[in-house]
This record gives structure tokens, sequence and C-alpha cells, in this order.
């Protein structure tokens, strides 16, 4: 699944991500379980509105190390085509 992120285009980051999602350009969300519930819950409630998959990864380290980047992440986003 993460595999995605490392082939396709991605944003990384909760404000890269909500752009995205509010510009119509995401095909799907991936948050981290271990996130800040506060933090993520605006993105998740919004992506479930626009009818947006969002996949739950296993960490924010994991997801951090699935997009290419050395620190964790709370959220990343698969950018249409």
């Amino acid at each position: 699944m993460l595999d995605d992120l490392k082939l396709r285009s991605k944003v990384v980051g909760m404000k890269q991500t909500i752009k995205a999602v509010e510009a119509d350009s995401v095909q799907t969300v991936y948050i981290a379980k271990d996130a800040d519930e506060r933090l993520v819950s605006k993105i998740a409630d919004r992506c479930r509105e626009k009818g947006i998959t969002v996949i739950e990864a296993e960490s924010m380290k994991i997801l951090g190390k699935a997009c290419g980047i050395d620190v964790g992440t709370a959220v990343a986003a698969i950018l249409k085509e």
C-alpha cells in the first residue's frame, strides 16, 4: 500500500495535504495511526465529505520513510494524475 507513495506524485505534511484536498487534486490520503487525533481529525473529516479514500499507516516514522523523508509525518497524499 505505502509503495504507491514512492512511485507516484504526492504531497507530504499537514498543510500541503489540506491544500491539495481543498483543491480536489487528491486521490488517496494516508494518516499515521500514532498521529495526534486533534491534528488529523479535520483532514479525515474533510476526506470523508469529499469521498477521498483514507488509509491508515502503521506509524508516523513508517509513513515518513515511505515518502522518502528522514522524519516522520502525520499525513501524506497521492495526487490525481
